[in-house]
């Protein structure tokens, strides 16, 4: 359910702002997708784990509050960040 390294840097690089961007909104908001659409896949054949249920609603709050900030900040950016991930907002 975690994300591998390599998985990981290929991420921050694909959605960093710059060389060394490790924490823009950006690139958060796609390490939370990746983990989110791990869980959903283990939650598909776990079922009633639902202490990874809970989890997983934690990471989609905190996916949302990050993409909420951003929209406020930027909203070009924001708009980009959705398509490019394939958000439904």
């Amino acid at each position: 359910m975690s994300i591998s390294v390599e998985r990981k840097q290929s991420l921050i690089k694909e959605y960093a702002q710059g060389a060394a961007d490790t924490g823009s909104p950006e690139v958060q908001v796609a390490l939370l997708s990746e983990r989110i659409s791990g869980l959903t896949d283990h939650l598909q054949t776990h079922g009633k784990d639902f202490s990874s249920r809970r989890g997983l609603l934690v990471l989609v709050g905190q996916r949302r509050r990050l993409l909420d900030y951003l929209k406020r900040k930027n909203n070009e950016r924001y708009q980009e960040l959705v398509k490019r991930l394939g958000l439904r907002r």
